[in-house]
């Protein structure tokens, strides 16, 4: 019996709801992990969750089967509740609706791995807007922009 093999590498970049800086340290390395058990439990394979005080970038290795918007949905959604539930900050904490997804090919991995790993040091010099919209246009995707992030300029 012939079996299905791939390799499908996806970024996901989504937002704090308001663009607050609520994921704060020391507890944010304790989301991300959460975050990496979410994917593991949907038998995916987690690359690197990081990110900083307003949004995060999460790289994993997917499997056909797996719907992209699916998985995205259930990391958003359990990991809200986690830091509601451990009571990380004041009042109700939320993502903003919607997030990117970008596709790589294997030979790029590495680069990914080492953009996300740098995400601190990253937006020193650019902004969340700057970033995600070099994304958009790097993968040539269309867009308008009432339909993206809130900015905090």
């Amino acid at each position: 019996m012939a079996g299905t093999f791939s390799q499908i590498y996806i970024q996901y970049v989504f937002a704090v709801k308001g663009r607050e800086n609520l994921l704060q340290e020391p507890w944010r390395d304790e989301v991300y992990k959460y975050m990496a058990g979410i994917i593991k439990g949907k038998n995916q394979k987690p690359i690197i969750v990081n990110g900083v005080e307003d949004h995060v970038h999460v790289f994993v290795g997917l499997k056909p089967a797996m719907n992209i918007s699916d998985l995205v949905r259930d990391i958003k959604n359990n990991s809200s509740n986690f830091i509601n539930e451990q009571k990380f900050i004041k009042g109700k904490f939320s993502w903003q609706e919607g997030y990117g997804a970008f596709s790589y090919a294997h030979s790029q991995i590495e680069n990914v791995y080492h953009y996300i790993v740098n995400q601190e040091e990253h937006h020193r010099k650019k902004t969340f807007k700057e970033e995600y919209l070099d994304f958009l246009q790097k993968f040539e995707i269309e867009y308008n922009e009432k339909y993206l992030f809130q900015w905090m300029d």
